[in-house]
C-alpha cells in the first residue's frame, strides 16, 4: 500500500519520497486514514514504528488549504530532544509546502519563540513546562488552534506532566481533534483519553509492550566494578561500533564518560544536569560521527532517532520493563537490524528476571573470551551513597569547625590578653609602620631692611630716565639664611644649583639669587657699552635679560628655572 492511497497533496508526496519512505508501517497504515478525516485517534505503537510520521501527515494534508498567519496545530512531548527531532521532521516532510512549525522548549531563550507565537507559525512542538511560560504572556494565544497531539504520553506520565498537561488544556479550544500516541497504555492514560477524546480511533490498544522483531538481544554477567572495563574492552575489540550506552544515574554517567575518555574513546554525555546547548551539540555530535560512544540517561530513551544505530547497551539494569523496551528500541528502527546488550551484575538478576517475563523470553548470556572476569578493578566505579553523604557531613563539619577557630582567634585578638580592644597588641605595634624623622625647620625668616635708593628710583622714572641693572642689582638685599634654607630644600630648584649643573663658574662676591655682581667700568669697557651679567647669553637683549631676572631673589614664589 502506497503513500499516495492516502490521498495526500502532491507536494506532501514529493517530501515522503525524497526521505526515502516507500511504503507506510503498520501504525501509520492504521493512523493516516482516520486522522485525515478529522477523528480522534488514540494508538499504541512501539518505539521506531513511524508514529511521528503518522499524526505529521495528516496535520500537514488538514492545514494546505487552511489560512496562513494562525498556528492550527499543537504537539506536546515530553523532551526537548524528541521536540527538536519532531520539528526538524516536519520540516522535511514539508519541504515542498509553504507550511512552517517551531519548536518551543526550556533550556534556550524565549525570544525566537515569542517571535513564533506571534507571527502564528502553522505548527507549534512543545514541552508543557516552557509552553506554561508562554502562557503567561498575552502573545501566547492559540485560539484558532484545531488539532492537539500527546506524544508518548506514557513518559510525560512517568515524568509527571500530567498536572501541567491539564493546565495547557485550559489555554486550548475546546472544540479541536486529539491525537494521543503512547507506547504502554496505562490506566491514567486511559483515563486522560476519555476526558480528552470523543469516540476515538483505537489502534493496538490491545498489543503487548515488546521490542522490535530486528533487534538482536544478549545479555553480558560482570561484576557491577568489572563492567567499565568490560565495555572498553569491548570497544577495543571492535565489537561495539556506534553506542548509545544508558546508564541509572547523572552521577555514573559521568563517571563512566570519563573512563572512556581516558581510554581514548571519542565519548559525548547527555542527561538532565548538562545545558541544551550541550545537549544539542552531544547528540548532534554522535549523529554525525564525531563520538563513538554516547552515554545518556534515559532522557533519550524515548523518541530519538539515530539512523543505522548498530548498538545500544544497557550499562545498568532498568528497574521498569517498559524502560528496556524504550531504550533498545534505539536500535532497529523502521524495519532495520540492530544489537542490544546489558551487562548484568549479580545484584541486578531480579530485575533481569522481569524483563524477561516482559518480552516473553529468557534472553542468552555471553562471556567475553579472554577477559579476565576475576581481575581487581584500577579504582572503584562509584562511591556509594552511603559515603558520598558522609564526605559531605565531614567536609560540612569540618568547615565548621575552621570557621569557629577562625572567630576565637578573631576574638583573642582583639581582646589582646586584657587590652582594650582599641588598643594596638604588640604584635600589632611590632608591625606597625616606622615614621619618618621630621625635617628640621628653617628659621624665620628676617625682615627686609628698608630700600635706601627709593627717593633716586622714582626721581629716576619721574624723569623717564633709562633703569641699569646695576641699579636694580644694587637697590636688592643680600640673601638672608632662611632663603637660604628654603632653596636647598630636597628636589627644589635653586640658582646656585642651575648654575652648578650648567658648569658657571660663581664668585664669592655673588649674592645667592644667582645674578652677577654689577659690572664695573673696565668691565663695560671690555664688553663695549652693553651690560651683559654673568649667567646670560651673549646677544640678548636688555629686556630679555631682565624678564630672566625677575622673580629670582630670596624669598620670591617662583622657583623655575630659566629655561622653564
Amino acid at each position: 500500500m502506497p503513500f499516495s492511497s492516502f490521498g495526500l497533496h502532491p507536494d506532501l508526496l514529493r517530501g515522503v519520497k525524497e526521505l526515502g519512505f516507500t511504503r507506510p508501517t503498520p501504525i501509520q497504515t492504521d493512523a493516516i486514514p482516520p486522522a485525515i478525516e478529522g477523528r480522534d485517534v488514540l494508538a499504541c505503537a512501539m518505539t521506531g514504528s513511524g508514529k511521528t510520521a503518522a499524526f505529521i501527515l495528516p496535520i500537514l494534508q488538514r492545514l494546505m488549504a487552511r489560512p496562513r498567519g494562525r498556528t492550527r496545530a499543537l504537539v506536546i512531548t515530553p523532551t526537548r530532544e524528541l521536540a527538536a527531532q519532531i520539528e526538524q521532521h516536519l520540516s522535511e516532510l514539508a519541504v515542498h509546502t509553504p507550511l512552517s512549525g517551531a519548536a518551543i522548549y526550556g533550556g534556550v531563550g524565549m525570544g525566537p519563540q515569542e517571535h513564533a507565537l506571534r507571527s502564528g507559525v502553522d505548527v507549534i512542538i512543545a514541552t508543557p513546562g516552557r509552553l506554561l511560560d508562554h502562557f503567561k504572556h498575552d502573545y501566547a494565544r492559540l485560539d484558532a488552534l484545531e488539532v492537539l497531539v500527546l506524544d508518548e504520553a506514557d513518559r510525560m506520565l512517568d515524568m509527571g506532566f500530567l498536572p501541567d498537561i491539564k493546565k495547557v488544556l485550559k489555554h486550548l479550544p475546546a472544540k479541536r481533534q486529539t491525537m494521543l500516541f503512547s507506547a504502554t497504555m496505562p490506566a491514567p492514560i486511559l483515563e486522560l483519553a476519555r476526558e480528552l477524546q470523543r469516540h476515538p480511533a483505537t489502534i493496538n490498544l490491545e498489543r503487548k509492550s515488546a521490542p522490535a522483531v530486528g533487534i538482536t538481544q544478549a545479555v553480558y554477567p560482570v561484576r557491577e566494578a568489572l563492567k567499565s572495563t568490560l565495555f572498553l574492552e569491548l570497544i577495543r575489540r571492535g565489537d561495539l561500533k556506534d553506542v548509545i550506552v544508558f546508564t541509572r544515574t547523572k552521577h555514573r554517567a559521568n563517571r563512566l564518560a570519563e573512563v572512556l575518555e581516558k581510554g581514548g574513546v571519542s565519548v559525548a554525555r547527555i542527561h538532565g544536569n548538562r545545558s541544551q546547548t550541550q545537549r544539542t551539540q552531544a547528540l548532534d555530535g554522535f549523529k554525525s560521527g564525531k563520538f563513538q560512544v554516547l552515554v545518556a540517561t534515559d532522557i533519550v530513551a524515548r523518541g530519538i532517532d539515530v539512523e543505522e544505530l548498530s548498538h545500544v547497551v544497557n550499562f545498568d539494569v532498568p528497574n521498569v520493563p517498559d524502560d528496556y523496551i524504550h531504550r533498545v528500541g534505539r536500535t532497529a528502527r523502521a524495519d532495520a537490524t540492530g544489537d542490544a546488550f546489558t551487562f548484568v551484575s549479580p545484584e541486578e538478576e531480579g530485575d533481569l528476571r522481569s524483563i524477561e517475563r516482559a518480552v516473553g523470553r529468557t534472553l542468552p548470556r555471553i562471556t567475553v573470551s579472554g577477559f579476565n572476569y576475576e581481575q581487581a578493578p584500577g579504582e572503584r566505579f562509584e562511591v556509594p551513597i552511603g559515603e558520598r553523604i558522609a564526605a559531605i557531613r565531614a567536609r560540612r563539619a569540618e568547615e565548621r569547625k575552621r570557621a569557629k577557630e577562625k572567630a576565637e582567634r578573631r576574638a583573642a585578638r582583639e581582646a589582646g590578653q586584657g587590652q582594650s580592644p582599641k588598643e594596638p597588641t604588640p604584635q600589632a605595634r611590632e608591625h606597625r609602620p616606622r615614621a619618618h624623622p621630621a625635617r628640621p625647620h628653617a628659621p624665620p625668616a628676617q625682615p627686609k631692611s628698608p630700600r635706601v635708593d627709593r627717593a633716586p628710583r622714582d626721581h629716576a622714572r619721574a624723569e623717564g630716565a633709562p633703569r641699569h641693572d646695576s641699579q636694580r642689582t644694587a637697590s636688592r638685599p643680600a640673601a638672608t639664611p632662611a632663603a637660604g634654607a628654603r632653596d636647598r630644600v630636597r628636589g627644589a630648584w635653586s640658582p646656585a644649583r642651575a648654575t652648578e649643573a650648567h658648569g658657571r663658574p660663581r664668585s664669592p662676591e655673588a649674592p645667592r639669587g644667582g645674578r652677577a655682581a654689577p659690572a664695573g667700568p673696565g668691565e663695560r669697557a671690555r664688553h663695549g657699552s652693553s651690560s651683559v651679567t654673568q649667567g646670560s647669553a651673549p646677544g640678548q637683549s636688555g629686556r630679555q635679560r631682565r624678564r630672566r631676572g625677575r622673580g629670582r631673589g630670596p624669598g620670591s614664589g617662583n622657583g623655575r628655572p630659566p629655561n622653564a
